[in-house]
């Protein structure tokens, strides 16, 4: 549903899949290069809302702040992909957003140094993708580092503005294992009822279900739920958590309805 309009002013062409930044015209400081801007661009956008308008449509990936140091105030900064070919010049576009965006991280000390492709990653994204409407997925493989996970974590949920994130990996007793203490130190309502969920599914597969830490909860408007790392796995836990994300969302988002009606999908 469209929530606010900008009036952009692009610099330069883009093409599709091209990338560009949003940021204020105001201020001071150097614009990033062929950067499309506004005078009325505030924080809020997120990850996933699409700027529509007569000209084409671009895709917000991230967000940040063009830092203006004591001269002036920072000024948001948005990464844009254009989603069709992009002539410079003024337009009116209207900020619009359905579905969920889905960030899936896998931790891989292997896949973040090349050595290994990651494959639980994509399923997570191709599992979700089939229940829910997904607006934007992002993908990310970093080592096993508690600090890292943390720091993303709560980039991806607070300032990206990701509904759903999903964790592959570090979830057993190994010395790197450190997904579950990463995600305990943000999350703000832990989730007992998912991860229970989860290890139920396993241990229908094998006793080695027992062995999983994996913790499931919330961030600001963000559910945040660790994946074992193997596909085989990832599919195993996700099944029974699959039917829920929905219905989660939706309160966690502040739907009125009635929790006692169920809904499909």
């Amino acid at each position: 549903m469209s929530c606010k309009s900008l009036h952009l002013s692009l610099a330069a062409p883009v093409k599709k899949g091209g990338l560009t930044y949003l940021c204020s015209s105001s201020g001071g400081g150097d614009l990033p290069p062929a950067a499309a801007t506004t005078d009325t661009v505030r924080p809020g956008l997120r990850a996933g809302d699409r700027l529509a308008g007569e000209g084409g449509a671009f895709l917000v990936r991230s967000a940040a702040w063009l830092p203006e140091g004591a001269s002036a105030s920072s000024r948001p900064l948005y990464l844009l992909e254009a989603l069709g070919d992009m002539a410079p010049g003024d337009g009116l576009f209207e900020v619009v957003r359905t579905g969920y965006a889905l960030a899936w991280i896998t931790l891989s000390d292997k896949g973040s140094r090349g050595e290994r492709v990651d494959e639980s990653g994509p399923l997570v994204g191709k599992l979700v993708g089939e229940v829910l409407e997904l607006n934007y997925v992002q993908g990310f493989v970093i080592p096993d580092e508690t600090g890292q996970l943390k720091g993303l974590l709560a980039d991806l949920a607070l300032n990206q503005g990701f509904d759903l994130i999903l964790t592959t990996g570090g979830t057993g007793v190994a010395p790197r294992d450190v997904s579950p203490e990463a995600t305990l130190a943000v999350i703000e309502k832990r989730l007992p009822g998912y991860e229970r969920a989860m290890t139920a599914a396993s241990l229908a597969k094998t006793p080695h279900g027992a062995i999983s830490r994996a913790v499931a909860g919330t961030l600001g408007n963000a559910l945040i739920v660790n994946m074992p790392g193997s596909p085989k796995a990832v599919a195993e836990c996700l099944e029974p958590l699959l039917p829920t994300f929905r219905h989660t969302l939706e309160k966690l988002q502040g739907d009125p309805s009635d929790c006692a009606a169920l809904r499909d999908g």
